[in-house]
């Protein structure tokens, strides 16, 4: 047996609909759990194994051959908030593992085991969004804010690069604003994208402003808060959600907060702080940073002004007039920790029951770069920017002659070479820690703000970012494209890439912009792709194919990083061809790197 047909005849279950009658069941519930396998797989006896209050019980499953496939399925009452479980697969005196790492043939450890929550849907909305990152400053401008410009910013040409690496870093001013962004809508609105997610919008101290002097207002520079609510409106009459980026582990130098704990040991804001006297400015700041003094959630009263008071930062912006559709946290793995104290717990499930209790369909995304498995237990954050089980595996794979100035996201070193293999192992690693209900809410990105762009890393091959483009729109999570990543804009790092989008259309990849049309316009449509689950085909060095079957429809995903030709398991009953090269004989040939999505029968 190939190793593509043996992959798609092996025991499968994920935590999508076709899976469990539930995803989001009350406490007492029952709950069916369902796993498939090729009808001539051999299974004498499958168990369901999961946890009642800590301690392992088993379920025998039932089983029903349907054409080509076996399914195994039993009814369960669930008793806890979180369910971890897995199926143990019988045959004579062997037996076998199915978890969410996939099928083991080993003991294993319940590290890896599926994961049920017993606690409300997450935002489903979410599942058919197609988001658009934009960098204020950088992507469009009305030019009607230009006279507040401070003096210390430096005022830059609109279609000049960042510089990036000299005393002007943060303070390069191209003058962008709420009111450019609305102007530009339509743009947004034609690529096929519904959301936006803005990185900070508030009164700052750069042009980042990852350093707010306040949380309370939209940046005057930005058009404030009139422009904002402006923009919202139109926004909402196109249905294009919009997320905000808030730093709850840091505010700016010129906050209010740190100016009322400098001016006065008896402050109340001086709470708000972690103060050292061996430190030159003499209050910790995050990476010692005087420009982003850390925040001491050990003080009740900063809880209260950031989530959980009334009118908290967090609280504001999800309610009227406002009513953002979520929040971005800013280096969420790193707030609330600091040297021998970790509140980070505390603080993220704060922040959680401000936002279930503001608007229950808001989106709570962090930041956690590094991927810690804790922080999204189901409890905590709905998910994260799926750096770690995404866009670094992604770049190792298709990675071509990179153009990239400052080596790997999250690893000093350069890009690294994978294979398909490597790429989609580590995908597993990501997904199989965390609740299927995490791993879909995720933010799926090829770059963003903070690396080079995915254009340099693929050395400008169209091919090569169609198929990474390919990829980001048909995998679990929610996608989202930097702000000219669908015109093929380039950098070379972090800042380098935050450059600004040159609206005369000049330079711009207009074929590739067409080509990112027609695939988020399938992403959100498609019912699988939305609600469907991920059932891995083909893992090969050159190629990967998976395919995202909901009750509503069935598609298969190919993605090929060179020429070739890969075979198509003949269980796969191919009905029409949405996207990409023609399959003849069930065979998949393409003369470049490509992404090819069909629906199945």
């Amino acid at each position: 047996m190939s190793s593509q047909a043996l992959l798609s005849t092996l025991p499968h279950h994920d935590g999508s609909e076709l899976y469990l009658s539930t995803n989001s069941p009350k406490l007492g519930d029952r709950v069916t759990f369902k796993f498939r396998a090729g009808a001539e797989f051999p299974i004498e006896n499958a168990i369901l194994r999961l946890y009642h209050d800590g301690e392992p019980r088993f379920f025998p499953m039932t089983k029903q051959v349907t054409g080509r496939e076996q399914l195994w399925k039993i009814s369960v009452e669930v008793i806890n908030v979180k369910t971890p479980y897995r199926f143990l697969i019988v045959n004579g005196e062997r037996y076998s593992w199915l978890n969410a790492q996939g099928f083991h043939s080993n003991d294993v450890t319940s590290t890896h085991d599926f994961q049920l929550l017993a606690t409300p849907e997450f935002p489903s909305w979410i599942r058919s969004a197609v988001f658009y990152q934009i960098f204020p400053d950088r992507f469009a401008t009305s030019g009607k804010y230009a006279a507040l410009k401070p003096d210390k910013f430096v005022a830059r040409d609109w279609n000049a690069l960042p510089k990036g690496r000299d005393k002007t870093t943060g303070i390069e001013y191209f003058g962008g604003d709420m009111d450019g962004v609305a102007q530009r809508l339509s743009h947004i609105q034609q690529l096929g994208a519904n959301g936006i997610y803005f990185t900070p919008f508030f009164p700052a101290g750069s042009t980042h402003r990852y350093d707010a002097s306040s949380f309370d207002e939209v940046d005057p520079l930005l058009g404030g808060n009139a422009a904002f609510l402006r923009l919202l409106k139109q926004a909402q009459k196109k249905g294009i959600y919009v997320m905000g980026d808030l730093t709850t582990n840091h505010c700016g130098q010129h906050h209010s907060w740190i100016k009322k704990a400098l001016s006065s040991k008896s402050a109340k804001e001086r709470s708000f702080f972690y103060w050292d006297k061996s430190v030159k400015h003499g209050y910790e700041g995050w990476w010692g940073l005087a420009s982003l003094p850390k925040l001491n959630y050990n003080s009740s009263n900063l809880r209260d002004l950031m989530y959980s008071g009334k009118n908290s930062v967090v609280k504001k912006w999800l309610k009227k007039p406002f009513s953002l559709s979520g929040w971005r946290i800013d280096v969420g793995n790193m707030t609330g920790r600091y040297r021998g104290q970790d509140l980070n717990r505390e603080v993220i499930l704060g922040i959680r029951e401000a936002v279930e209790s503001t608007n229950p369909n808001a989106w709570l995304l962090a930041e956690n770069a590094d991927h810690f498995p804790s922080d999204l237990d189901g409890l905590g954050w709905h998910g994260t920017m799926n750096y770690n089980g995404f866009m670094r595996p992604i770049w190792g794979w298709l990675k071509n002659k990179p153009e990239v100035d400052s080596g790997f996201f999250g690893v000093p070193v350069q890009v690294p070479r994978f294979t398909g293999k490597e790429m989609v192992a580590a995908m597993k690693e990501f997904s199989s820690t965390i609740p299927w209900r995490n791993f879909v809410s995720s933010m799926l990105l090829l770059d963003s703000h903070d690396t080079a762009r995915f254009r340099n890393v693929v050395g400008d091959d169209f091919d090569l970012h169609l198929a990474g483009m390919g990829l980001l729109l048909t995998y679990p999570g929610v996608p989202s494209i930097f702000a000219g990543d669908e015109i093929g804009i380039k950098g070379a790092w972090g800042e380098d890439a935050r450059r600004t989008i040159d609206w005369s259309g000049t330079g711009w990849d207009h074929k590739f912009f067409t080509e990112v049309q027609k695939l988020a316009k399938i992403r959100r449509k498609s019912p699988a792709l939305a609600n469907g689950g991920l059932r891995w085909i083909v893992v090969d060095d050159d190629v990967i194919a998976f395919t995202r079957e909901s009750k509503r429809e069935r598609l298969l995903v190919v993605i090929a990083r060179n020429s070739l030709q890969c075979v198509i398991p003949k269980s796969l009953e191919i009905k029409e061809k949405l996207y990409g090269p023609e399959l003849f004989n069930g065979v998949f040939r393409s003369s470049a790197a490509a992404v090819g999505i069909y629906r199945l029968a």
